[in-house]
């Protein structure tokens, strides 16, 4: 233990300092020890009664409580034990995770509306130059309850049509032989809550300038513009300087991916944002916008030289080689965003949400609000198009779910937890395949995704002589091969066009580790057809055994559930057809390759990518090759065939 000298008496006495006390009974006792040890003679009366008692008890109640209070801080500032929701709160923005004040319910939405009909050649069909497109924050309110409204969070756009994103075309209104309008109807998602917004006056410039705004029920920040009409946009941290936003895939934007609008309508941009804010979530469910920290009227380069601006006084070259640089100037560039000054910010929000947004389906029909755009210059009649406008309609097919509060202290606590360790990153493979999935429609199409580790070529003497040279494959480990399928209109797997590569790649950008390089490479796709054998039980048709087989090996070859490289494993189609009512057995089962014309182009030896068991038969797994590929049956109402005996 540490030695301490107490004494009062010039001569030098050592007393020893008990430090584990940590309650007042062990408080109370060590200062009796102590007293007896070091005061024999002084005080002796420690009866309960005492007054020395009374101001050893004193203290020790002091010492309690402070013991209690260093306890309990040390403990509020870890997230697994903090208790105040301040606290938690707090530490769990530290971590990247934003709590929330309410969860408002989800839903899909049906639209539609009609537009005339026009000759093509010698049939009518839907005149697509009064298709609409009916920007995002739609709203739609409840026919049960008024004070219950969703909005749309997505672009209704009926002029373009994808596997993802499809538009079902059927005859509206006929003059008895012809039709003369068509419905056009597409799905959209939508969120419950209500828009508003509030206004604040700026006046000089404030390093870090917050506005808490009023309600405590926000679930987004919709916009952010001030008075010059510049708009402000919403960062993960004021450090981030760009963000990624989407444009129309027009030929104003880019001609190169244009001829792909009709699977791609958006792309995705990346965009400097100086003018940018934070938000926090306060402990009275209230939302705070945090601004940057530029408020400097100067270049950034004087605040904090370029470095390659600097000098050696050659010339007339700013020298600044003797000079101190403090690195609190980068709190007074626009390295942290722009402060707002001397203007009026308009926040506009969505608010509301909780179990009372869980509503019915179809009783969502009753538009509130929407702003269409068409373009009408190629609109022969504005009549028409004031009919279209007017025959927008939607519904919810299914109820809305999802709806309930915010975040509970305990929810904050766990889900700060499990955020983190992502670092909404893309670390493993496994993180890149989801992030892929994640992409939104609207930016293309992507249905099948695989990753895997680069590889380089080495040519190698000692290898045995192989097609191409003397080959051998290592791993490149600055690089990541990610193969890629996308859907047609009839959901057919083909590969991703250009518009869509682009779009993946920019939206990966934003997660990828610095060291990782992505390559967006295209999968093999390997059409295949089916025969099969069965032999049926007494008192069965035939014929019907063999239609339930081939429906069941129509839902088991369904595209949706083959991955890439995904092996097709014999015994268990037999074993499912095993289990079709009326099959006693299955005698046959043949896997075999369909190439040319409507089908792939790329040929795949079946026979040989099945190979012998340990007792020289075929082992009744057909594997992908070493290049990824996907098997599958591109047109199973003829590409499955069975009979029985």
């Amino acid at each position: 233990m540490p030695q301490y000298d107490f004494s009062t008496k010039k001569e030098n006495v050592q007393k020893e300092v008990k430090y584990l006390a940590k309650n007042f009974g062990d408080f109370r006792q060590n200062l009796i020890d102590f007293a007896k040890i070091y005061f024999p003679n002084e005080y002796n009366d420690f009866n309960e009664s005492s007054p020395g008692m009374m101001f050893i008890e004193m203290a020790s109640y002091v010492g309690d409580v402070l013991s209690y209070y260093v306890d309990k801080q040390f403990k509020e500032n870890l997230l697994e034990y903090a208790e105040e929701k301040k606290n938690v709160i707090s530490l769990a923005q530290t971590l990247g995770y934003k709590p929330t004040t309410t969860v408002p319910a989800t839903v899909t939405l049906d639209v539609f509306h009609i537009v005339p009909s026009i000759l093509s050649g010698d049939t009518y069909v839907p005149d697509m130059n009064y298709s609409l497109k009916i920007d995002e924050s739609m709203l739609i309110s409840s026919q049960d309850d008024p004070a219950v409204s969703f909005r749309t969070i997505e672009d209704v756009n009926f002029k373009y049509s994808s596997s993802l994103d499809p538009m079902e075309k059927t005859i509206y209104e006929t003059d008895g032989t012809n039709p003369t309008y068509f419905l056009l109807k597409k799905s959209v998602k939508a969120v419950a809550g209500n828009t508003t917004s509030e206004t604040f006056t700026i006046g000089s410039p404030e390093k870090f300038k917050e506005l808490i705004l009023s309600r405590t029920d926000i679930t987004e920040i919709i916009s952010c513009v001030d008075s010059d009409g510049n708009s402000w946009y919403e960062t993960p941290y004021l450090a981030q300087s760009t963000i990624y936003t989407d444009v129309e895939n027009d030929e104003n934007q880019d001609p190169t991916f244009s001829q792909y609008a009709g699977q791609t309508p958006y792309l995705l941009k990346l965009k400097k944002v100086p003018k940018r804010f934070i938000t926090r979530i306060l402990s009275d469910n209230r939302t705070k916008l945090v601004f940057g920290a530029g408020v400097s009227d100067s270049p950034d380069e004087e605040i904090i030289p370029n470095p390659s601006n600097v000098g050696g006084a050659i010339g007339d070259s700013p020298n600044y080689l003797t000079t101190d640089f403090d690195p609190v100037n980068f709190l007074f560039t626009k390295s942290y965003g722009e402060a707002p000054s001397n203007t009026t910010l308009t926040i506009t929000y969505a608010y509301g949400g909780g179990v009372e947004t869980n509503v019915l389906s179809d009783t969502l029909n009753n538009i509130v609000g929407a702003t269409y755009s068409v373009d009408e210059t190629k609109i022969a009649s504005v009549q028409q198009l004031n009919v279209v406008k007017a025959s927008v309609a939607c519904t919810n097919p299914k109820p809305a779910t999802g709806g309930k509060s915010g975040d509970t202290v305990e929810e904050i606590r766990q889900n700060a937890i499990a955020h983190f360790p992502t670092q909404n990153r893309a670390v493993t493979k496994e993180d890149y395949i989801i992030r892929t999935y994640a992409l939104p429609a609207k930016y293309g199409n992507v249905a099948k995704a695989f990753i895997s580790q680069d590889e380089q070529l080495n040519i190698n003497d000692n290898l045995p002589e192989q097609e191409g040279g003397k080959i051998s494959r290592t791993e490149n480990p600055l690089a990541l091969n990610l193969y890629t399928l996308g859907y047609d209109a009839e959901g057919i797997l083909v590969t991703l066009d250009d518009a869509v590569k682009h779009n993946l790649r920019t939206y990966l950008a934003q997660y990828r580790m610095l060291t990782d390089s992505v390559n967006i490479l295209n999968a093999y796709v390997v059409n295949i057809g089916i025969e099969f054998e069965i032999v049926t039980l007494n008192n069965y048709n035939k014929k019907e055994v063999v239609l339930r087989c081939i429906e069941l090996l129509k839902r088991y070859f369904n595209t949706e559930r083959w991955q890439i490289n995904q092996p097709i494993i014999k015994a268990d189609i037999n074993y499912q057809l095993s289990l079709v009512e009326g099959v006693q057995n299955v005698s046959m089962l043949r896997v075999y390759n369909k190439s040319g014309g409507d089908y792939s182009i790329y040929k795949y030896d079946i026979n040989s990518a099945e190979p012998l068991n340990d007792d020289g038969e075929k082992g009744g797994i057909i594997y992908p090759s070493i290049d990824p590929m996907i098997f599958e049956v591109k047109f199973p109402n003829t590409d499955i065939e069975g009979r029985a005996r």
